[in-house]
């Protein structure tokens, strides 16, 4: 049997833990439900247990013994150094014998520049000590392997739920539906994220808004948060705050020529890929940050990454719809491909069967 540490479970995480539980008796093990409320996250329906924690300045102690039962042979703990309790069961395996697999980024998203360089010492320690890792991405996974080439890992290739339905449906007349919620102008942006950190840069989405033509670029907006602006002052700005339903989300998609996210670049752009849209971003610096999976944007082919607005709004001007057709066409090929949830599943259960000793 399978323990899992995390957090809490967000519904883009839910279809994950159910292929893993057909495979895998699992039982998942929650720490923080509040912070899905705090952060504007829709908890899944997956049934899990609460584990006692204290958390002070992100330094996180909660129970070891909850995970060391007897059943549990295979934990899978957050790859995250300030979880004291994880370095406790880590330096002694010797004892208790648990197979331990880390789950993470394996790089801090916030110095992702300075880290893909030089990678943090202490987690060159955790991994070490661990029996095998789950990597977000290939990215990251590549750079570890040259550091602990001894260490089993696999890139999960992060994704979300519905993954596999988007990609397979298709997709509504886009004049029909920009008629039907009212939308005029000709080239339309869609952005879908979380307003709760200012990294994901909507200064910048901001003054796109107010720079490029209002009669001939409108916005669609899904989301909300403590960060939020108002958007009612743009007459070109179609906001429909926080949005679960996924027949309008569907159609609000289908309506939208162009993914358009600044900053801080995530799962947001799985959805966008599966639903064939092409994604407009910003290059990652030390100013403007962007999560891992930025790595599945490829300039030219599924996307078109920046240096500055002043590129983007000159470029953006001059694009055909031929061009984002075959950008969006590729993104969503890019998505079932390696963004299934099948995949993801399946390169989890690897690891663990070859932590196991078993045959794949």
């Amino acid at each position: 049997m399978i323990a899992i540490l995390q957090p809490f479970i967000p519904h883009y995480r839910e279809d994950f833990f159910t292929g893993l539980g057909s495979h895998e008796s699992c039982d998942v093990f929650v720490y923080d439900k509040k912070e899905a409320d705090k952060s504007n996250f829709r908890q899944s329906g997956i049934a899990t247990k609460k584990i006692a924690s204290f958390e002070r300045k992100g330094i996180l102690v909660y129970n070891p013994f909850s995970l060391l039962k007897q059943e549990y042979k295979v934990l899978v703990l957050m790859l995250n150094f300030a979880h004291l309790s994880t370095w406790i069961l880590l330096l002694t395996r010797i004892f208790h014998r648990k197979k331990i697999i880390l789950w993470g980024h394996g790089i801090s998203v916030k110095r992702y520049t300075a880290e893909e360089q030089r990678p943090s010492r202490l987690l060159r320690w955790m991994i070490g000590l661990s029996d095998g890792v789950w990597f977000y991405t290939a990215k990251e996974k590549e750079i570890w392997q040259k550091i602990h080439p001894q260490i089993p890992s696999v890139s999960l290739n992060n994704t979300i739920s519905e993954v596999d339905r988007i990609v397979s449906r298709v997709p509504g007349d886009k004049q029909i539906l920009r008629g039907k919620y009212r939308i005029r102008e000709e080239v339309i942006f869609i952005f879908s994220a979380r307003f709760n950190t200012a990294d994901r840069r909507i200064d910048l989405l901001e003054e796109s808004m107010k720079k490029l033509s209002s009669k001939k670029f409108g916005f669609i907006i899904i989301g909300d948060g403590k960060l939020k602006p108002d958007f009612g002052r743009y007459k070109n700005v179609y906001d429909f705050g926080e949005l679960y339903d996924r027949q309008t989300k569907n159609e609000l998609f289908d309506a939208a020529d162009i993914y358009f996210q600044p900053g801080w670049l995530g799962l947001s752009i799985v959805e966008a890929m599966a639903y064939g849209k092409p994604i407009i971003s910003f290059e990652r610096s030390t100013a403007l940050k962007q999560c891992v999976e930025y790595a599945y944007v490829q300039n030219g082919f599924n996307g078109l990454i920046f240096s500055d607005t002043e590129a983007f709004l000159t470029a953006v001007q001059r694009l055909s719809f031929q061009e984002l057709t075959i950008l969006g066409e590729n993104g969503k090929r890019f998505a079932a491909t390696y963004l299934s949830m099948d995949n993801m599943v399946n390169s989890g259960l690897s690891l663990i069967k070859k932590i196991r000793g078993e045959k794949s």
